[in-house]
């Protein structure tokens, strides 16, 4: 047969996602305004317990820094009505430039809003705050996902805020260095020695990503968790310069599952570590490969698991 992206997206068609998360994150962007900027309050300081989240570097938020001196010399009148257009995702050129923020500037952004918030800078949310019902059941469903699912319904929340207009365009974060060859740890996986697989893990923990987008073919596509696929290479070295920087992908086992007309599904089961959050909290993750004839990435699909016990869940 002749695989196409929509029939692709189909391989392993037993791997349980973590739906849960867009539930979530529907629930949470049906709140009031108000409670939407407080449910971040509130999780950021309730995750922040448990997960340790790391400070954003300089360089990165260089792009970010005077938006952010802007607001912080605002009467807090003024933050307020700044976050809650965000919120709304008004027309306005402070959401204009975040909207052209990468996704770890918008991260940075909401942190260092958050430190702000603590030390007094930016304006808090009023002593004795309550949230609504239907606002303190939402923060009750992100208390009981894992840590993983957690930060991917905090990480969505706030991406999408700010003023997208279609023509908007994409501010890139400073680029990193790829990391040498000879610094680089190759991976290893139980049940995969396939060299485009490894090679693919390998070349995205070394922000390689020009190497990286060799590995697909021309029309070949790749669909982030819970998102629509994106399709040939210069899309795709978009993506991975932009949300992709600094992962670290840590694979475990897969398995091996040749096709008809010489394709080739491959899934694949692990964590994915981001710069963001400590070592020790990962996202459990399954990528679901087929590769082309000519051993090329056609599609690859990336997964945020159910659970733990998704890693061990191999069927084909």
């Amino acid at each position: 047969m002749a695989f196409t992206i929509d029939s692709a997206r189909g391989i392993f068609p037993n791997t349980l996602s973590a739906d849960v998360v867009p539930a979530t994150i529907a629930r949470f962007n049906q709140l009031s305004v108000d409670d939407q900027l407080a449910l971040i309050w509130f999780a950021y300081l309730e995750i922040g317990k448990t997960i340790a989240i790391a400070s954003p570097g300089a360089a990165g938020m260089a792009v970010a820094e005077s938006t952010l001196d802007q607001i912080r010399q605002m009467p807090f009148r003024e933050q307020s009505q700044i976050m809650r257009d965000l919120a709304q995702r008004v027309d306005t050129p402070i959401n204009r430039a975040y909207a052209s923020w990468s996704m770890n500037i918008k991260l940075g952004f909401w942190y260092r809003l958050g430190e702000w918030m603590e030390e007094g800078s930016i304006t808090p949310i009023p002593q004795g705050y309550k949230l609504s019902a239907n606002a303190a059941a939402v923060l009750l469903a992100i208390q009981n996902l894992d840590s993983g699912q957690q930060i991917t319904v905090l990480r969505n929340a706030v991406v999408d805020m700010g003023y997208d207009s279609k023509n908007a365009v994409r501010t890139a974060q400073p680029e990193v260095v790829p990391q040498a060859p000879s610094e680089r740890t190759p991976v290893t996986i139980e049940g995969v020695t396939h060299p485009t697989i490894l090679s693919y893990m390998d070349n995205l923990n070394a922000n390689d990503f020009d190497a990286l987008v060799q590995l697909f073919a021309p029309d070949g596509a790749l669909q982030p968790p819970f998102k629509k696929p994106i399709v040939g290479q210069e899309n795709l070295l978009r993506f991975f310069k932009e949300d992709c920087q600094d992962l670290r992908l840590i694979p475990e086992r897969g398995v091996v599952d040749p096709t008809e007309d010489g394709y080739t599904q491959i899934k694949v089961t692990g964590r994915v570590q981001t710069p963001w959050f400590g070592a020790n909290v990962g996202m459990n993750i399954a990528w679901r490969f087929l590769l082309d004839p000519q051993d090329q990435i056609f599609f690859v699909a990336i997964d945020l698991l159910a659970s733990s016990k998704e890693l061990l869940n191999l069927a084909r």
